[in-house]
């Protein structure tokens, strides 16, 4: 049995992702709409991407913070940036930060717009998960009720009327 066992705990522990990986990909999450509106405001503003996206980092920190301020150094120091972005295109929480401005430099499209799409649709993501979280919960919920009342209805309500059934069939 632990033959069995040790190799699927394994496989199963190896695959889990670190807890501090999850609580940053959630933070990320949470923090990217601020960071993209804060960088859109700085470049309306006339920042150029580099200034706007090191503002952005020092503003928001935290693991956002860093990632964009890694990038803000290296725009400065004049890398190219499409595979500055792309560098962060392979974290899921920045992918679509990561994709979206290496899309805007590459065509050239105004990256405020771009940056505005992206915040909308990240609010929008979020509120869709916390609706679909708030769901879940009312279906979890279920399950103890019906463990606790269908067992107290099948013992108070079915068995007498099926005991009184029963014992004027049984006896005339």
């Amino acid at each position: 049995m632990g033959l069995l066992v040790t190799p699927a705990a394994a496989m199963f522990l190896h695959k889990r992702e670190p807890q501090q990986s999850q609580q940053d990909r959630h933070r990320i999450t949470a923090d990217l709409p601020f960071a993209a509106d804060l960088m859109t405001a700085c470049l309306q503003a006339g920042s150029p991407v580099s200034a706007a996206t090191e503002i952005a980092a020092n503003a928001i920190g935290g693991p956002l913070g860093e990632r964009l301020a890694w990038v803000s150094s290296q725009l400065r120091l004049g890398a190219d940036p499409e595979p500055t972005w792309a560098i962060l295109a392979k974290d899921p929480a920045t992918g679509a930060l990561a994709r979206a401005m290496s899309r805007a430099a590459q065509s050239g499209a105004p990256v405020a717009d771009v940056l505005t799409r992206l915040a909308d649709d990240a609010r929008e993501s979020a509120r869709a998960a916390s609706v679909a979280t708030a769901r879940s919960v009312g279906v979890k919920a279920v399950a103890p009720l019906g463990l606790c009342f269908l067992p107290a209805f099948v013992l108070l309500g079915i068995i007498p009327v099926i005991a009184g059934l029963a014992s004027t069939i049984v006896l005339p």
